[in-house]
């Protein structure tokens, strides 16, 4: 009696074990659908890391440029250099405003008046090789305020990839600006 519960326990606890790896790569990111549809993260701020802030003052990205991903995707930076499958990048576009204070002159963002907000998901094994918004290791996403339910990107070389061409040596992503992968 011991002996056959005792098999029953282990086998339970090999086919949990088999069935783990399978379950993980059908969940690569709770932002990507089966297709690769990309979703907008839109808990982004309470339960992601700000890595660092841009502030472009003129031209049809202006504002400022705040990116947020995982805390475990900057602990796995931080580790190997590079961004984990399934890491999810979200940088949001904000109109600034510029004042006079005691201090001087200053710009803020705390309007609060989103631009756009661009989405990107590492994916190194290039799991959607029939959508036009994933390739060169990433998917890429653009959403606007009032439709966040829809990628605006229809073409990632069309739509994205120009932008990142300064950063193709770090993957790219504009790791410069981003303290928190080094620290």
């Amino acid at each position: 009696m011991k002996a056959t519960c005792f098999n029953s326990i282990y086998a339970a606890l090999i086919l949990i074990g088999l069935a783990t790896p399978v379950l993980a790569q059908e969940i690569f990111s709770p932002s990507v659908d089966k297709s690769g549809n990309i979703s907008f993260p839109a808990d982004y701020r309470s339960t992601m890391e700000h890595l660092g802030s841009w502030f472009v003052p003129t031209g049809g990205a202006s504002g400022f440029h705040h990116v947020y991903t995982e805390m475990e995707s900057v602990e796995y930076f931080q580790k190997n250099g590079v961004f984990p499958d399934g890491a999810v990048l979200v940088k949001e576009l904000l109109v600034s405003e510029a004042n006079n204070y005691t201090t001087g002159e200053g710009v803020h963002s705390a309007n609060g008046e989103y631009k756009q907000w661009f989405v990107m998901v590492k994916d190194s094994q290039n799991r959607f090789t029939d959508n036009p918004v994933w390739g060169d290791g990433w998917g890429w996403a653009l959403f606007k305020p009032g439709n966040t339910s829809k990628n605006l990107a229809t073409d990632y070389k069309k739509d994205c990839l120009a932008c990142h061409v300064p950063a193709k040596g770090t993957d790219w992503i504009y790791t410069q600006a981003y303290p928190a992968l080094s620290e």
